[in-house]
């Protein structure tokens, strides 16, 4: 017995009005990337296991997918670190390459490798996918795609502000009703860690208040005792949990927590500045908010950070970012700062698709298709078919004089908008019955105005 087709967990088949409407995104994200003047860049699905391993916490390391190694390189494999279950050495020596986690330090790569062909500050845009080793759920995928933009070579605040607003226009553009965009910075969390007595614990802390939204205040609790942070930080960390109030009332409240704090009120002021920035220029539909319980798990954000959550869907992060200042110095190249964020077009796919919201024409059917009434008129819709094409009006031609109501059926399967009948009659008249396939309407039209009619 022959076994059934299956994908992998986590993956998905798209069909064809899946990608008309995942093209639709794409489209919309490319329009706004390229009004603010970022350029496109490719880099490769999989990259060197050393490009990527160490540069996402240990969590970012456990969910990266490694290319077994092939051939004579599997002689290569360390069977010593498996005798002494140094089972991280011997994975390594197994697999010399692994499919990228982000598209952020495959960026960082690219940039140090061609830094000589660049002007700086460096802006690009990269859509293309990535893989996860995650649990599948609803909106996570181990395959899906992202949409990035980034800015390489400036520590100017300006780029902060600039990202906010792509980040409003998409997502207005993609007529999402409501979204908030949540920002904070990283040094403002390396203040409350500094604050908490435990500076070099940063990372740990972070990490599991990233989860606040997640697994609550109890939980994030109790993974920051799991990871022995002081019960006297903790109590310190804890009012951050019940922070309320305007954006201002919040920065107000954070001043007087980290007056003490050199780092923490350098992050204060960043995100003031941006703040007040976004609040002179106004957003089109999106919110702006101070979420100081907002972490983002990745251990090379340096500044600000940012995630976007869609109103009135189950949904978690459909956007992310934030800025990096020394991610190229992990490839030889330092002193240089960034600022990215990242469209998840697969999870904003899936809200537009519960909500709705795709534009009725979007599947993009076909405009034009010419029933098949026999050998010989199905040559002149072969000249008629030229020069539909010519005109840029997409067209075919059934492949066989089947019943007319199954060619009608094929029809109304692929979305046409209309059919073209040309009969024996219409033949001798040079003429061709043009129906619009939704209203029903037949019309007789000439060869020579059959373009005009349907543009």
């Amino acid at each position: 017995m022959s076994q059934k087709p299956a994908i992998p967990k986590g993956t998905r088949d798209f069909l064809p009005s899946d990608v008309f409407k995942r093209n639709y995104i794409f489209d919309k994200i490319k329009s706004v990337f390229k009004l603010y003047g970022f350029a496109p860049i490719e880099t490769p699905s999989f990259e060197l296991s050393g490009t990527l391993l160490g540069k996402y916490g240990e969590e970012g390391d456990r969910l990266i997918f490694r290319i077994l190694n092939s051939g004579e390189k599997m002689k290569k494999a360390d069977v010593q670190a498996l005798q002494e279950e140094n089972l991280p050495r011997f994975a390594n020596s197994l697999a010399e390459k692994a499919l990228r986690y982000d598209l952020t330090v495959p960026f960082a790569r690219f940039v140090v490798q061609h830094q000589n062909e660049l002007s700086f500050p460096f802006k690009r845009y990269q859509i293309q996918p990535v893989w996860r080793a995650d649990r599948p759920q609803h909106g996570r995928y181990q395959e899906f795609y992202q949409c990035d933009a980034d800015v390489v070579g400036s520590d100017s605040l300006l780029y902060e502000i600039e990202l906010v607003q792509i980040f409003d226009a998409v997502l207005t553009k993609l007529n999402l009703p409501g979204f908030t965009i949540k920002i904070n910075n990283r040094k403002i969390l390396s203040g409350i860690a500094e604050m908490s007595g435990e500076s070099d614990r940063i990372v740990d802390i972070t990490v599991a208040i990233d989860k606040l939204d997640k697994i609550g205040e109890e939980g994030v609790i109790n993974e920051l005792r799991n990871k022995s942070i002081s019960e006297i930080a903790i109590e310190k960390i804890k009012p951050l949990f019940q922070l309320q109030g305007t954006n201002a009332e919040r920065i107000q409240l954070m001043k007087i927590l980290l007056k003490e704090s050199e780092i923490g009120m350098k992050g204060i002021e960043e995100l003031e500045f941006v703040l007040n920035a976004i609040h002179n220029l106004g957003l089109e539909r999106g919110e702006l908010e101070f979420d100081v319980t907002l972490a983002r798990g990745l251990n090379y954000y340096t500044g600000a950070i940012f995630e976007v959550k869609a109103h009135d869907v189950k949904m978690g992060s459909i956007c992310g970012g934030g800025r990096y200042d020394d991610l190229t110095g992990l490839f030889g190249l330092k002193g240089l700062s960034g600022v990215g964020i990242s469209f998840g077009a697969d999870r904003i796919y899936d809200v537009l698709n519960e909500l709705n919201l795709f534009p009725a024409d979007v599947t993009g059917g076909l405009s034009v298709l010419f029933v098949n009434f026999g050998e010989k008129e199905v040559t002149k819709c072969l000249e008629l078919a030229a020069e539909l094409r010519k005109s840029g009006i997409d067209c075919e031609i059934y492949p066989s004089t089947a019943k007319l109501q199954k060619q009608m059926k094929y029809a109304n399967d692929r979305g046409v908008k209309y059919t073209i009948l040309l009969g024996e009659n219409e033949l001798a008249s040079q003429t061709v019955i043009l129906k619009d396939m939704i209203s029903g309407i037949q019309t007789q039209v000439s060869f020579t105005d059959l373009i005009g009619n349907i543009k």
